[in-house]
C-alpha cells in the first residue's frame, strides 16, 4: 500500500532498502530514469527500446488516480484493514492488525483461512471486477500513449488481464519475475503499464527494475523453453507459468539479492512515485517490489 504524500522527496542513496531476503546496499541500487509526456515520441520510443522501460511522469490526471485509490480502499474497508477514523484515500494500515490476515496480493497463494467471505484477500480479489477498477484500467490515456509509442494506432488492444497488486506491512513483497512467463500463450510483443495508485516513497513498497534486464529475461525464457522441450513437456505444460520448471508462484526467485548473486550481479533501479506516474515496460524486464516499511 502506498504512502500518501504531496511532493516527491529527492534523496541520495545513503541507506539500504528492505527486500524479501535482506537489505539492498548502495552498490546494488540505482535510480529509474524519468521521462515526460512533453518529449518527442521518437525519443521516448528509442529510450524504451534501449532501456526496456519508460518511467513517465504525470501521464495520468492525479485526480483520476486518487479517485480510484479512494474507491479501492472504501471497498476493502469492511475487512478492517484500515486504521479507524482515517481517510480511505490515505490507505493507512491499522497497526493493531495481524499482518497474516492481510496478505499482499500477488506475492503468493493464499491459505484457506485467508479467503473467507468478507476477508481482505477475498475483497482484494473481487476488486478486479468492480466498476471503479475496470474503468480506471481502461483509462484512454493509457491506450493513447501506447498506440503512439509502438505505432499500433487503432490496432492497440487492451489484454483482458491485469493485477491489482498491493503490499501490506510485514509481509513478503512480490518476488523476482517478468511478465512473459505469464503470457506465453502469445508473442513477447506486449507492453505492460504499471500504475502506482497513489504516492509511494522509496521505502513504500514500489516496483523496482533490474537494470538492462530485457536481455537477461530473454536468456532465461529461452532456457526455460529449452528445458521444457528437452523434458518432454506438452505445449500446454510449457506455456504454463506454474510448470515444474518454475517456482510454485511463477516467480524466478523470492529474494532479489540471491537473484543478483546467481545471475552475475547488477543494480536494482528504484525511485519514488507520484499519483499520475506510469512505468511502461517490456514483457521480459525483470522486477520486484520492495518490502512495505510504512503503515500506509
Amino acid at each position: 500500500m502506498a504512502q500518501s504524500v504531496t511532493q516527491t522527496a529527492q534523496h541520495t542513496f545513503r541507506q539500504g532498502y528492505l527486500v524479501n531476503d535482506g537489505i539492498l546496499e548502495s552498490s546494488m541500487i540505482g535510480k529509474l530514469k524519468q521521462s515526460y509526456p512533453s518529449e518527442p515520441i521518437e525519443d521516448l520510443r528509442a529510450r524504451y527500446e534501449k532501456d526496456g522501460y519508460l518511467f513517465m511522469k504525470g501521464l495520468l490526471p492525479r485526480s483520476d488516480v486518487l479517485g480510484c485509490r479512494e474507491a479501492y480502499f472504501r471497498f476493502l474497508s469492511p475487512s478492517g484493514v484500515l486504521q479507524p477514523n482515517s481517510a480511505a484515500v490515505d490507505g493507512i494500515f491499522d497497526p493493531d492488525n495481524k499482518s497474516v490476515n492481510y496478505p499482499s496480493i500477488g506475492a503468493g497463494p493464499f491459505g484457506r483461512e485467508q479467503i473467507n467471505p468478507g476477508s481482505f484477500a477475498s475483497l482484494a480479489e473481487k476488486a478486479h471486477i468492480e466498476d471503479f477498477y475496470l474503468e480506471f484500467s481502461r483509462h484512454p490515456a493509457l491506450r493513447y500513449f501506447v498506440s503512439g509509442l509502438k505505432g499500433w494506432g487503432n490496432n492497440t488492444k487492451l489484454l483482458p488481464r491485469s493485477l491489482l497488486r498491493n503490499n501490506t506491512p510485514h509481509n513478503n513483497a512480490i518476488g523476482v519475475h517478468y511478465d512473459q512467463s505469464f503470457l506465453r500463450y502469445g508473442e513477447p510483443t506486449s507492453v505492460t503499464a504499471w500504475v502506482p495508485i497513489g504516492d509511494i516513497s522509496r521505502q513504500g513498497g514500489g516496483l523496482i527494475y533490474l537494470e538492462g534486464s530485457d536481455t537477461l529475461g530473454r536468456t532465461l525464457e529461452d532456457a526455460f523453453n529449452k528445458k521444457a522441450r528437452e523434458g518432454g513437456m506438452s505445449e500446454e505444460e510449457r506455456i504454463n507459468a506454474f510448470n515444474k520448471n518454475m517456482m510454485s508462484n511463477g516467480f524466478l526467485e523470492l529474494g532479489p539479492i540471491k537473484f543478483l548473486q546467481d545471475n552475475g550481479g547488477g543494480r536494482w533501479l528504484l525511485t519514488e512515485y507520484e499519483a499520475g506516474d506510469i512505468v511502461f515496460h517490456k514483457p521480459r524486464m525483470v522486477r520486484i517490489c520492495e518490502t512495505e516499511m510504512k503503515p500506509c
